[in-house]
């Protein structure tokens, strides 16, 4: 048992839901000739710092903030999971005890923006391996070689399961993501991440103001409620093996970063990736997809995953 459902048997707290839009007084407003005043539904921004406390040692933890992100409050502890297994910190359910929110709430709007991840005794942390650090720390600079070294030393020994998927099936993703996206409909200003299967079936959605918080939380949700995560004699298997991942926007290198740690077949974007992003799918054996519309996209990598 992991996630709100282990955090309720504890006793953390669980945050409040939050509304990820609020309506907000617009000044002035140019239509053609008439000028008026008006309210707007715009997407909610806050900080989320993340704590980490960890055994180091004679039963002693400590804690440390790791993190500072800008997000759109909601399904905070999805997000942190998420987090700490794209950056490897966690490998599975197994290796977090609790996650809870941590302090009082902000003075001025109520909301829990600091939340507690507490590792399981004997899961090892170096806050100094994080790859944020080890990007700009490896011997030759801040390149793209030293960005997917970095991954590549990252990256957990993965029997990575293929997708393939018909062209039609992908084409139709599009309309479905728009349909799916309830916040996005209204202020057009969140991100989205979405899984789907074989069948084209989109399975479950996040949304966020940032893209990668939009990938964390996606992630986060699979490892709370460990569906899909198995164990075998090497450790927990990917939350996401075998699965394929839409993104509402570009495919970046640290997407497919994430995508990678999560054992991702195949990833499919609206907008065009990096030039890194697609080195990367290319060594981690994942199918990539640009430009996705209802009757073209592009492929970058492993042209053999769409039929």
């Amino acid at each position: 048992m992991s996630g709100s459902a282990a955090a309720a048997a504890a006793g953390a707290p669980i945050p409040a839901a939050a509304a990820p839009t609020q309506s907000m007084r617009v000044p002035v407003r140019f239509r053609g000739r008439e000028v008026a005043a008006q309210t707007d539904l715009v997407t909610v921004e806050e900080p989320l710092e993340v704590r980490l406390a960890w055994a180091s040692g004679g039963g002693v933890y400590r804690e440390q903030s790791i993190a500072v992100t800008m997000r759109t409050p909601g399904e905070d502890f999805d997000l942190v999971r998420g987090f700490l297994f794209a950056e490897g910190v966690v490998r599975g359910p197994a290796d977090l005890v609790e996650v809870a929110c941590c302090g009082p709430p902000s003075p001025d709007k109520g909301l829990a923006n600091v939340v507690k991840a507490t590792l399981a005794a004997g899961v090892p942390f170096d806050p100094q391996r994080l790859s944020r650090h080890v990007f700009t720390s490896s011997s030759c600079g801040v390149c793209g070689k030293a960005s997917l070294d970095a991954v590549r030393l990252q990256l957990p020994s993965i029997d990575r399961r293929p997708l393939a998927l018909a062209r039609d099936g992908l084409g139709k993703l599009p309309q479905r993501l728009r349909e799916l996206q309830a916040e996005f409909g209204r202020t057009g200003g969140l991100h989205a991440a979405a899984s789907f299967d074989g069948e084209g079936r989109i399975l479950r959605l996040r949304e966020d103001v940032g893209r990668h918080n939009a990938l964390d939380k996606l992630i986060g949700a699979y490892l709370g409620d460990a569906a899909g995560v198995g164990a075998d004699d090497d450790g927990p298997t990917p939350p996401l093996g075998g699965l394929g991942i839409l993104l509402s926007g570009r495919a970046s290198f640290e997407l497919l970063q994430k995508a990678a740690m999560s054992g991702v077949a195949l990833v499919a974007a609206l907008g065009p990736p990096s030039s890194l992003a697609i080195e990367l799918a290319k060594e981690a054996g994942i199918a990539l997809a640009g430009f996705l519309k209802a009757a073209s996209f592009n492929v970058y990598a492993d042209p053999h995953g769409f039929l």
